[in-house]
């Protein structure tokens, strides 16, 4: 009987969302998908110190491999520590690439991408 309800509960939070998901009104797209598209664009440059204006825990941008990175909301999580902020502002190549991250932070930086390093 718990089991039922418990399952009744579930599916009526998810039916809520669904329900209730912004939508664009034109296209029935929710505004993730709308916001995919516009993704397509070239992408944002930043000069080098425009990036070290970006140098502290509370707004944290890095460079790795030409590309720069807004890490500002991942500070506090990384499991590293503050090691973290040894580079910020600056390129942090190196230390990405080191001995210390597991495959996946390769696939993760991605979520943090907001442009190219200008040359």
């Amino acid at each position: 009987m718990v089991l039922i309800v418990v399952a009744a509960l579930l599916l009526g939070v998810l039916a809520g969302f669904l329900i209730l998901a912004p939508r664009d009104r034109k296209s029935g797209h929710t505004e993730k998908a709308q916001s995919d598209l516009n993704d397509n664009k070239e992408p944002k440059t930043y000069n080098k110190t425009e990036v070290l204006l970006h140098n502290k825990r509370t707004d944290c941008w890095i460079i790795i491999k030409n590309k720069v990175y807004d890490i500002t909301s991942y500070v506090e999580e990384h499991p590293g520590g503050d090691a973290i902020l040894a580079h910020a502002g600056d390129d942090s190549t190196e230390g990405f690439f080191g001995p210390q991250h597991a495959t996946r932070v390769f696939d993760m930086i991605e979520d943090f991408y907001i442009g190219d390093l200008k040359h």
